[in-house]
């Protein structure tokens, strides 16, 4: 029995439920090429709650639908949306992030008829706002784990919009066939998969090109001594994961080299470097600032549950503890090591370690200073990590109240990219790899008795870190797309 066919009073299947699913495919096929169309002509991007419409199928798009339940208590239907995408490929619209759930949720509530004068309105500020600007350069120093991701993130975001656009690539030659290897690393990857598209290697010009981006390799002992200019590269955004410099003096000399504008440092900085986490400090930059810091994927993970708890009910202080995925740094085996404990093999034990994480909170929220301490334990996993939030807050609470205020921040806030929520008895750490958000509440875990509170976070160290790096980048760019319908702020809810 198909699962939306129901019996009917005499005992025989009804073919409601299957007449419903062919009605909602032949929905989502005819939009399809409408939400090509958007993109194509007026560079918007669709969603439904958050969840992309770019190079989807028809069973995709009605998977999107279907997610809305978690934040209507229903599902959304193709023919909600089917119109609203019919009017938007009318409107002229400017560079845009649309989405299509909230506005068929907006259009309800609001009571209206007229469907055209309603998008009008809350999409005012982008109709007939024109064409997309010249994209900026962005250089990836470094091509590790961190780098990789940032390159697949980087060509995706390109497609998408064009606001920014990867360049080169710079990292020490190993030998010959560097570029090749290079090139498989950006291919294939055990914990993240294949990527999503096309990549070739011209060798004699050592470039590579993945999806039509054009990607200049640069072989160099030191960043000072590059001059990005003679590859057609100005005005440029360097991201160093190489980790090699993390203070002003060492990061200064990219600033050195033609063709650089700032730099991005993807680990926390040290001295007066501004650490930024995105959606929480990113509106501290001023055109100043030269050297940044996109923190760590642990602080990211951490800071905008932290910040939104706090300026609810108040921290008078707290421990975070992270189960962190080991990481490059440790050793496959046992073997020498410079830091305690991190020389025994990675994939045989748990291994306690420091995380400078907890006090870097207080860079990004100065009102955390002195109030967190932290540890981490490093764990037989090769991506996704959990925080455990063991807080004293100022004002009581329980488990239902702090929920259900994390649930509607995740879904309804203008933080909604930094912070997810989910509500499941089964998820485990595998379930997040790819996951987006900075950090996701495990709701079903939380703990509250009173003033005290434990919050579980599940992060993707490495992906989820890299979407925050990202978006860093854009705005450093000018580029992040206007998000509509608008959002308002955690305290409004």
């Amino acid at each position: 029995m198909r699962r939306n066919d129901s019996v009917s009073e005499n005992g025989n299947l009804s073919n409601a439920g299957h007449l419903d699913w062919d009605q909602r495919i032949e929905n989502a096929q005819e939009m399809i090429p409408l939400i090509h169309q958007l993109h194509r002509n007026n560079n918007v991007v669709t969603s439904v709650f958050g969840r992309l419409l770019v190079g989807v199928t028809d069973i995709d798009i009605i998977k999107s639908h279907r997610y809305a339940r978690r934040i209507t208590d229903r599902e959304l239907n193709t023919a909600e949306t089917l119109p609203i995408l019919r009017e938007l490929v009318d409107m002229n619209l400017g560079t845009a992030s649309l989405d299509l759930g909230r506005l068929a949720q907006g259009f309800q509530d609001s009571g209206s008829e007229d469907l055209r004068g309603y998008l009008e309105s809350e999409l005012a500020e982008i109709v007939g706002a024109g064409s997309k600007a010249e994209p900026r350069d962005v250089v990836l120093y470094g091509f590790g784990r961190i780098g990789r991701l940032l390159a697949r993130i980087l060509i995706a975001r390109e497609a998408a919009y064009g606001g920014v656009r990867l360049r080169a690539i710079v990292v020490r030659k190993k030998g010959d066939g560097d570029i090749i290897k290079r090139a498989s690393l950006l291919r294939r990857d055990s914990v993240h998969g294949a990527f999503n598209g096309t990549i070739t290697v011209d060798e004699e010009n050592e470039v590579i090109w993945a999806n039509g981006t054009k990607i200049q390799m640069i072989y160099a002992n030191n960043p000072a001594e590059i001059d990005y200019t003679s590859y057609g590269i100005d005005n440029a955004i360097v991201v160093d994961n190489t980790g090699a410099w993390r203070d002003r003096e060492g990061l200064s000399q990219h600033l050195e080299s033609k063709g650089v504008d700032r730099v991005l440092l993807t680990a926390p900085g040290k001295g007066d470097i501004k650490n930024i986490v995105y959606g929480i400090n990113h509106g501290d930059v001023v055109d100043e600032d030269k050297i940044l810091s996109a923190a760590s994927c642990t602080t990211n993970g951490i800071t905008p549950v932290l910040k939104v708890i706090n300026d609810r009910y108040g921290v008078a202080h707290g421990h975070v503890e992270t189960a962190h995925s080991f990481t490059n740094d440790q050793n496959l085996i046992d073997n020498f090591h410079k830091a305690d404990r991190r020389g025994r093999a990675a994939g045989l034990n748990m291994v306690l370690t420091a995380t400078g994480a907890a006090k870097a909170v207080a860079k990004a929220v100065p009102e955390f200073a002195g109030k967190l301490t932290g540890n981490a334990i490093r764990v037989p996993t090769p991506d996704v990590s959990m925080a455990v939030l063991n807080l004293e807050l100022e004002k009581e609470t329980t488990k239902e109240e702090v929920n259900d205020f994390l649930r509607n921040v995740a879904l309804h806030s203008d933080l909604r990219q930094q912070i997810s929520y989910i509500a499941s008895p089964e998820v485990v750490s595998s379930d997040f790899v790819g996951s987006t958000h900075a950090g996701v509440v495990d709701g079903l875990a939380t703990i509250a008795s009173g003033k005290h509170l434990v919050l579980y976070v599940w992060y993707d160290n490495e992906f989820g870190y890299s979407n925050q790096v990202i978006r860093i980048v854009e705005d450093l760019a000018g580029a992040r797309p206007t998000v509509l319908p608008k959002r308002v702020a955690p305290e409004e809810l």
